[in-house]
């Protein structure tokens, strides 16, 4: 597929993530309005969509137990101008962080994983100047690991061929001659290649493939039939379709430009809204491990998701928690080439929220959009937790 130099760059940004991350977290969004009904936030999403830059099409889709409500606003499909359904496929990006995290957390729950374990005891190819680093420190981003992918190399490989196929297994090895960035669990700073070895030690200490332990400790406790993690660029139908916003040009579809197996465990997964709302509500609800991990998971410090979530940000194991004016929800944040993404519920893991949007939004593409975003997301905490 031929792609403009813009978009080639835009293919090695949205997997570089990291290099927008924060150190510590990010102050509250900004004051905004109370109103919980339908029809004002149908007006907010509307106004998000058609802001400059703004995503072809939102849905946010909240489930309070027994009740779900579902918004939306703009197109799936800039060609058919069908709206989003919450069967839609989509790229979850670094919200797959949390389901490397559950894989993790479900095995040391079992005793097949210990959250001290280091990468010198399970994964001894590694470079031994890493040997120190924890699967705890890998999980909350405090391990210090080089990100793989602001690798020049890997990012080469991307702008020549996005859908250049990697070995997944092998993508630690663009940084394997960099030292640590700083002592092991001396401070937060996210990194892609942390859920690269999350993965690795999982399959160490099993023997068993990673997607099959996603399928076994995942997918099949919680019924997300929709969900997988493919090698390729071929998006499941229906889909969302994601795009590139850049004004005045008009919105590119960017769906299937990027092969995922150079992000894998790091922001590979394809889902949609209904699967990622019930696997957030089993991750945080309790359903995939006992008290102990839950109990050190939820053990806080400064740091943010990115692009940062509503509220003031503190990271756990693997998972974020946002404390807005309503109250805190706990989840994770992505984005990705086409597709920004965050996933919530409340701390009993009985309501719970999506909100996806079709393009990518991040510091580096549009600061102000991401508080407009964060605005957006905090009132629909709001109407997630103060629903009666």
């Amino acid at each position: 597929m031929p792609l403009t130099s813009a978009l080639r760059a835009a293919s090695v940004a949205a997997l570089c993530v990291a290099v927008l991350t924060p150190v510590t977290a990010a102050g509250p969004a900004s004051a905004a309005p109370r109103g919980g009904d339908d029809h004002r936030l149908q007006e907010q999403l509307d106004r998000f969509v058609h802001s400059p830059g703004g995503p072809p099409a939102v849905i946010a889709v909240l489930d309070y137990g027994r009740k779900t409500r579902v918004l939306t606003a703009g197109a799936a499909d800039l060609r058919t101008g069908r709206p989003p359904r919450p069967d839609d496929h989509m790229r979850i990006a670094s919200t797959a962080k949390a389901y490397s995290g559950a894989v993790a957390l479900a095995l040391a729950d079992r005793g097949a994983l210990d959250l001290d374990d280091t990468l010198a005891n399970r994964l001894p190819r590694l470079p031994a100047a890493w040997g120190a680093v924890t699967l705890r420190q890998l999980l909350q981003h405090t391990s210090g690991l080089p990100d793989y992918s602001e690798s020049t190399a890997f990012r080469d490989e991307i702008r020549a061929d996005p859908r250049h196929h990697f070995d997944s297994r092998r993508l630690l090895d663009y940084v394997a001659d960099k030292p640590l960035r700083f002592a092991p669990g001396s401070r937060y700073q996210y990194s892609n290649s942390d859920n690269i070895a999350v993965a690795l030690m999982a399959e160490a200490a099993t023997g068993t493939r990673y997607e099959s332990l996603l399928r076994e400790l995942v997918y099949r406790p919680l019924g997300l039939h929709r969900t997988s993690l493919p090698q390729g660029y071929r998006m499941p139908k229906p889909y969302m379709h994601g795009y590139a916003v850049d004004p005045p040009a008009a919105p590119e579809d960017v769906s299937e430009v990027l092969g995922m197996s150079g992000v894998w465990a790091s922001g590979g997964i394809v889902s949609t809204p209904a699967d990622m709302n019930r696997f957030i509500r089993g991750y945080v609800g309790g359903a995939l491990y006992g008290g102990r991990m839950i109990h050190a998971q939820r053990r806080w410090i400064e740091g943010a998701s990115e692009p940062a979530g509503p509220g003031h940000n503190r990271a756990g194991l693997a998972l974020f928690r946002y404390d807005t004016r309503c109250g805190a929800v706990y989840g994770h944040t992505g984005n990705t080439l086409g597709y920004t993404q965050l996933v919530a519920a409340s701390p009993d893991g009985r309501r719970s929220l999506t909100f996806s949007a079709t393009t990518q939004i991040n510091k580096a593409t549009d600061p102000a959009q991401v508080e407009r975003m964060r605005e957006l997301e905090e009132n629909l905490v709001c109407a997630l937790l103060r629903h009666p």
